[in-house]
């Protein structure tokens, strides 16, 4: 085979390295600034981790909590978080982010896309990563904002 053509075929194999998430598995802590920049950090007291990759998703997110308390999230150990590296640095600080500001939950921001990633899913779609003690025990997508709340609602606080 030629020398030239060895980039181009460990390329075609670079998806089958992003590993989906196996049942039992610990998430690697992180830390990442919510939406009023304040640190979180992912522990063990976690037990409900949603992803949203795009604004799609998170605006399910934001349908499914639609009429929520503050603290509600919490209350159930919920933690959000919300990818948007491919947002325009000035509109998320002037627009987007300032508009976050209003939720009544805390949105923990992905600005630079080293978290996420990790969590591999469908785009459009909320990712919930159910946890126990920092090891991920169920994994669901869901596609609508009343799967969403539904879910959230079976959580007991």
């Amino acid at each position: 085979m030629n020398v030239k053509y060895w980039p181009v075929l460990l390329l075609s194999f670079l998806p089958l390295w992003a590993q989906a998430l196996e049942v039992g598995e610990r998430l690697a802590p992180w830390t990442l600034l919510d939406q009023f920049d304040q640190a979180f950090t992912l522990d063990n007291q976690t037990q409900t981790l949603l992803v949203a990759r795009s604004m799609e998703a998170a605006k399910l997110v934001e349908a499914a909590l639609q009429g929520q308390p503050k603290g509600y999230l919490e209350a159930r150990h919920v933690v959000f978080l919300a990818d948007i590296q491919r947002m325009p640095q000035l509109i998320a600080k002037m627009f987007a982010i300032p508009a976050m500001r209003d939720y009544s939950y805390r949105v923990m921001l992905d600005r630079e896309g080293r978290v996420v990633p990790r969590y591999p899913g469908a785009g459009d779609k909320v990712l919930w990563l159910q946890l126990k003690a920092g090891q991920l025990v169920v994994q669901h997508e869901y596609s609508t904002a009343a799967q969403l709340h539904e879910a959230l609602e079976k959580i007991r606080p």
